[in-house]
Formats: structure tokens, sequence, C-alpha cells
């Protein structure tokens, strides 16, 4: 192929391109500052169409025999990548299966397409697939990424079964979503669009159907990120360090009496210096049926890796790890930071009935009423959240740190705080 005609090609692929996002933009104008943030980039010969979430790596062939085609299919490939990068599922690749992951991603994003039900972005096989949809739907419950992804797992999805998701799902190809970590501020961006999409199309959309459609999907990328380390300095307490403070430490003074007198300061530094530190605290462990080990584990580990530091941390901690689902469990007190690996190397969960949130109330306050806890600031309570909360608010700051999203979760109290610690896949 002559130089001549290879520039040809890559001028109608890109032509081709723009023509499919006009005609995407046409039927969802929300999605035009999200368009912006991609950048067309030309591969010749990969067979490629995919994204690194600031690129769009296209073979010029793929391009042309996609757009020759009677059925809007490129504007389908399109939509469909951006929906990825929207539904933020190309930034969390923490998963042991990743053909399974990538097979829940492009059944997510499928199935708000062929909702929004707009004929200029639909193809044939569209009835065949909502039907497959609602019969996930009954199987799986809300049809999310992480949603499907465990459901696939849970029923050990077969090799032929895969296939015939991969066959119907699959619009592109996901082999550069494991650079995500190399652009940082790309997610951030991401983030800040979807959260700038839902709030348009929820103010602006005359259509209540497309609407819902695509909020649906949205909410998951823009749910609220916690800073454990910010929610953990509300549970701090006062108290002397030793070390030198240098905020009432006068130099000049001490400098002046040095020199006047040979080895006597007029002013010695004082040996101790108020700071917070993370005393008294509880931890909860929902073992009911619906929390697995593995969560737990990695839900301590986390938190205790965060907390390990010497400005959270007073020399002397205690913390007691409770294990709870109708009643608690089991009490265990850690006093010191290196019984963390023994104490996770042994663990063994109890329970495993209903959940009620209330018995672990009074229980921490029987102990703040024995003085077990007398600098009791905070309770962080890790739960699907589905249980009994109590009526009144406790005398201490309470976060409940949620395994998943659900829609369907009762809501927590007004006076707790509530995070979820992972964007709906299980550690």
């Amino acid at each position: 192929m002559t130089k001549e005609e290879t520039a040809k090609i890559e001028s109608l692929a890109r032509k081709a391109l723009e023509l499919s996002r006009d005609e995407v933009l046409m039927n969802l104008r929300f999605f035009a500052p999200a368009f912006g943030r991609i950048e067309f980039a030309s591969r010749p010969g990969t067979g490629l169409f995919a994204t690194d979430g600031v690129h769009l790596f296209y073979d010029p062939v793929v391009v042309l025999n996609a757009f020759k085609e009677d059925e809007p299919r490129l504007s389908r490939m399109l939509l469909h990548t951006l929906l990825h990068l929207l539904f933020a599922h190309t930034f969390d690749m923490d998963v042991a299966d990743k053909e399974l992951w990538d097979i829940a991603c492009d059944g997510a994003v499928e199935a708000v397409i062929v909702n929004l039900n707009i004929q200029a972005l639909a193809l044939p096989a569209d009835d065949e697939l909502r039907q497959r949809f609602r019969g996930l739907k009954q199987e799986a419950g809300v049809l999310s990424a992480g949603r499907l992804y465990r459901y696939f797992v849970n029923v050990a999805l077969p090799i032929r079964s895969r296939a015939a998701y991969i066959k119907s799902f699959a619009r592109d190809d996901h082999r550069y979503w494991h650079a995500q970590d190399k652009l940082e501020m790309t997610q951030q961006q991401w983030e800040q669009l979807s959260r700038r999409i839902r709030t348009e199309i929820k103010a602006f959309s005359a259509d209540k159907a497309l609407a819902e459609a695509l909020e649906d999907g949205l909410s998951g990328a823009v749910r609220r990120k916690y800073d454990y380390a910010k929610i953990l300095r509300r549970f701090m307490v006062s108290g002397e360090h030793r070390g030198l403070s240098p905020d009432e430490f006068d130099y000049v003074y001490y400098s002046y009496g040095l020199e006047l007198y040979g080895n006597m300061p007029l002013i010695e530094p004082l040996e101790y210096r108020e700071e917070k530190r993370v005393k008294d605290m509880v931890i909860a462990i929902d073992t009911s049926a619906s929390v697995s080990g593995s969560a737990v584990k990695s839900f301590i580990r986390r938190t205790f890796e965060m907390l390990r530091s010497e400005e959270h941390f007073s020399e002397r901690v205690n913390i007691h790890i409770l294990q709870c689902d109708s009643e608690v469990q089991s009490d265990t007190l850690i006093e010191d930071l290196g019984r963390l690996d023994a104490y996770l190397e042994g663990l063994s969960l109890r329970g495993f009935g209903g959940t009620d949130f209330r018995p672990v109330f009074n229980y921490v306050e029987q102990l703040s009423g024995s003085g077990e806890l007398k600098d009791m600031k905070g309770l962080i309570y890790f739960t699907d959240g589905y249980g009994i909360y109590p009526a009144k608010k406790p005398p201490y700051e309470v976060l409940f740190v949620f395994i998943n999203d659900d829609e369907y979760r009762p809501a927590v109290p007004l006076w707790a705080m509530k995070a979820v610690v992972k964007d709906d896949i299980e550690p």
C-alpha cells in the first residue's frame, strides 16, 4: 500500500470517527465534555479499538469496516468505550478473574445502552440482549459491573457461557486498562466529568427514561471517595507525648542564656507536647452470612496499615475488635500493633446469624462504664448494612463501612457517617 493510500484510509477513518461521535452527541448531548477528553490515536494494523483513559487507540481498517455497515456499529463502539470511562470501570482492576471482570463491565455498559432505546444507536441483536439482561437482573440484582462480577464468580461461569457473553457484550479491547496507575489525574478528571454529567442529566433532561437509565450507571462512578485518615482524625484524643515541643520553645532566650552563662540556658525545652493520638476505639465486624472472611481480613489490615503511623497512634493502644451478628460473639483486645499479623492469621469468624447493630452499642456502653474505654472516641462498624440501628446517638463518633454500594440498603441514622471500602468489588 502506498503512502497516499495509507493517508487516505487514515483520513477516512478519522472522519468516520468524528461522524459517529456526532451521531452519539445528537442523542446524548450531555456527553460532549467527555468526548472532548478523548484523543483519537491511530494504530494501523493492530486491530485495536481501545482506551487508556486519555487516548482512543484505533485501527483505521477496523473503524472503516464498522462504519460501512448499515447498522451504527461504530457509534455504538464509541459510546460503549466512553461509558467504561464514565462508569469508572477502567480504574479498578483488583479482581481475581480479569476475564470475568471484562465481561461484567461490558455487560453493565450494554445494559445501559439497550435501556436507552435510542434508535440511532440500536443494533439488530438488542432485543435479544434486553431479554438476556432481564434474566441477569433477576439473578444478580442491579446490573452494575460489581454485581455482575460477583454473580459470575458465584455461579462459576463455565467457559462456553463466557464465550457467549463475550460475543454478545464486547465492543472494545481492554488491554490498556492496567495502565491507569500511570494516569492518576485522569481518574480524577473522569470522576469529575461523571458528577457533572449526572447533575446536568438530572437538571435538564426532559426524557425521564433516558435520565434514569444514565443516572443508574453514572451513580456507581460518582459515589464519594472517603479519606480514612481524615475520618479517623475525628476519633483522636488529646494527650501528652514525650518529645520536644517546637511551638512552645523560644530559641532566642535559649541561645542568649548559653552565650551569657556558658552552659546555663535561660529556658529549657518542654519535655512534653500536646498531640492528638488514637487511643481507645472499637472496630465491630459484622459476621452475618453475607460478609466473607476475606473481606473482613482485607478491611482490618487496610485500616491498621493506615493507622500504623506514629502521628496517628499512641505508643500503647486500646482497640477492641468485636465479632457480632445479632449479638456480640467475641471481643479481642489489641494493645500492641505488632499483634496484628498474628491476629489475622488466627482469625476465625463466629456468628453467621442475622444482623442487629444495637448489641454492639450496648456492649461499648458497658466497656465505657467499666473504665476500659475511658478515652473512647469512635466506633467503626464493618457491615453489609442490613440490620437494626440504635434509636439514639451515642456519645462518640460512628462510621458504618459497607462492603459494596447497594441502593436497597436501609439508610444509616443521621448521626452516623458512612463509607464504601471499595467501588463495588469485594476485597
